[in-house]
């Protein structure tokens, strides 16, 4: 059977790291995207799904974010390699009236399968907040790192949207679904994933707490490089359009990340 669609989610991820090792990020996540599309062209694959990300939006003038902010000069190596993927593809779509895209543009993925089965476990200390939560409660790690209390939120630590990752993954189900039933608006269209609400470090920590009764034991460092103070989506367009909406409660997802981590540990 004809591939008709694929889903491009291979990348090099974190802020953090992209600020210390800048080349391998571009070096990874460019030239791996511009294989993937000149294969799709060799061999007639017409639609994309792309994982891009929200820090496309840079420090954003006004929230929440929508699709129709502009983009700013990327805070970090990794979001300037979402930019320029995502241009890359807006431009092969010019000279190739056949191929359709998607960018889903996250916002900040946690959690794992109710099941506890599938789930997040990063290589050697992890460099995203809920893994970070999890392997301090299991007693990986001695203590959690919070970089930055300083920022311009109400309780100092940054804000962010955090959606759960199955959700999310429901969405590129959607995304794939209306390119192959021919109901995009336009070749390359963009939809912001997030809840719509913004929460800080520090109410993901309490959250956690009052949905596993773990108690957390953490430490303020410096900010990080590349990070913002605040960000979180405007959802209502993937939720008109796509027919989208995130549905699992904070709780709930900060639970099966829990799960997860109890189960992998137990198996190892």
């Amino acid at each position: 059977p004809k591939l008709e669609a694929i889903v491009h989610f291979a990348a090099l991820k974190a802020v953090g790291e992209s600020v210390e090792i800048p080349l391998d990020y571009y070096y990874n996540n460019l030239v791996s995207s511009i294989n993937l599309l000149r294969a799709m062209i060799d061999y007639n694959i017409p639609n994309m799904v792309f994982s891009s990300s929200a820090t496309v939006y840079g420090l954003p003038d006004k929230l929440p974010v929508t699709e129709d902010s502009p983009t700013k000069k990327a805070n970090s190596p990794y979001g300037n390699t979402k930019q320029i993927i995502e241009e890359i593809i807006f431009d092969t779509i010019n000279v190739n009236s056949n191929f359709k895209a998607i960018s889903l543009r996250y916002f900040n993925p946690i959690g794992a399968h109710k099941t506890a089965l599938i789930g997040e476990l990063p290589q050697g200390v992890p460099l995203n907040l809920v893994p970070y939560v999890t392997q301090t409660a299991i007693g990986i790690r001695d203590h959690l790192r919070i970089f930055g209390n300083d920022y311009n939120t109400p309780d100092g630590t940054g804000v962010r949207d955090y959606i759960n990752v199955v959700d999310l993954s429901r969405a590129h189900v959607d995304a794939i679904k209306r390119l192959l039933d021919n109901k995009s608006k336009s070749n390359y269209e963009i939809f912001n994933l997030g809840t719509g609400k913004g929460l800080s470090v520090m109410e993901i920590v309490k959250s956690f707490e009052k949905a596993t009764g773990q108690k957390i034991k953490y430490k303020i460092y410096p900010r990080r490089p590349g990070d913002i103070d605040i960000v979180y989506a405007d959802t209502s367009y993937s939720n008109r359009e796509l027919g989208w909406k995130s549905e699992i409660p904070l709780e709930e997802t900060l639970l099966s990340a829990w799960n997860w981590e109890k189960n992998i540990r137990k198996k190892s």
